[in-house]
């Protein structure tokens, strides 16, 4: 059933074609070495896939003077200007953020138009579905040679989110319960599959958005701001099955926006907000070691 498994939305036409990303040279034996031409072959044609970043992007990248990249990025007057909001989510096999496996990423560049959406599953290899009793995706819609792997569908989300981001400007990535839940897996997907969260992304979660907007409303009880609540609260109505992952992106880029303008938020409120990549992976090797 070609409904189910199609790519949504994603056009390799268009994307300039240059590679951004950075992928890191594999050494252990049980993934074996990749060359410098490795190509996926997912929606028909060939994506080619870099270990290194371009000289121009090198070079942009160390001229960045030190400090704290969010409150530098705030105090740029062109921010509004430089900076493209993704609303994302995704499905997993189970909670577990080592050991279960992605099987569905969704996305909306909330600027919209054409190409502005990104779905497709994603087949977790051996790992077993074990929670489909949430979001109802089985384990013989996901582990079928059709549905793209993680490693190889790790460089279409990159051409996308590439193709959606502005001329020299920063990716924000939007998540409810981000930084608990959906950014931990992206992190260990991205490392497990030898490939880094690009320099320019910036990761931001809505749920203490959420809750500081309900304590707000009622400050004598401890704020409930699941998406689901948040929702029910303005009034806004599901497009398709709660915890499949583009209804949940839909729903959530109408209930972030609602927020944002609620709580008086400006963009650079918002990147003061949102974390990079290191800083999550930091905190989880910090939670993991303790």
């Amino acid at each position: 059933n070609s409904s189910s498994l199609k790519l949504l939305d994603v056009r390799a036409s268009s994307v300039d074609g240059k590679a951004r990303w950075v992928r890191r040279n594999v050494s252990t034996t049980t993934q074996g070495s990749r060359s410098n031409n490795t190509k996926s072959s997912v929606l028909g044609g060939t994506i080619p896939v870099t270990r290194i970043i371009d000289e121009e992007s090198r070079t942009k990248i160390q001229q960045q003077p030190f400090g704290n990249l969010q409150q530098r990025l705030s105090q740029d007057k062109d921010l509004p200007k430089l900076l493209t909001v993704i609303v994302s989510d995704l499905e997993t096999t189970g909670f577990n953020r080592t050991k279960e496996r992605i099987i569905e990423i969704a996305a909306q560049d909330l600027a919209g138009g054409e190409n502005s959406t990104f779905q497709t599953l994603v087949n977790p290899g051996y790992v077993p579905v074990t929670n489909t009793h949430i979001h109802g995706i089985r384990n013989d819609m996901v582990r079928r040679p059709e549905v793209p792997r993680m490693e190889d569908l790790i460089p279409i989300f990159l051409r996308y989110v590439e193709s959606r981001q502005k001329p020299g400007g920063y990716v924000m990535l939007v998540a409810h319960n981000g930084k608990s839940f959906d950014f931990q897996f992206l992190i260990n997907e991205f490392n497990r599959c030898s490939f880094e969260i690009p320099h320019n992304w910036l990761l931001l979660d809505s749920l203490p958005l959420g809750r500081e907007h309900m304590k707000i409303i009622d400050p004598t009880v401890k704020p409930k701001a699941g998406l689901e609540v948040l929702a029910e609260h303005y009034s806004l109505t599901r497009d398709g099955d709660a915890h499949r992952a583009m209804s949940d992106v839909l729903l959530l880029s109408q209930v972030f926006q609602k927020l944002t303008i609620d709580l008086k938020l400006s963009v650079s409120d918002l990147v003061l907000r949102s974390h990079t990549a290191s800083d999550i992976a930091t905190a989880m090797a910090k939670n993991k070691k303790a």
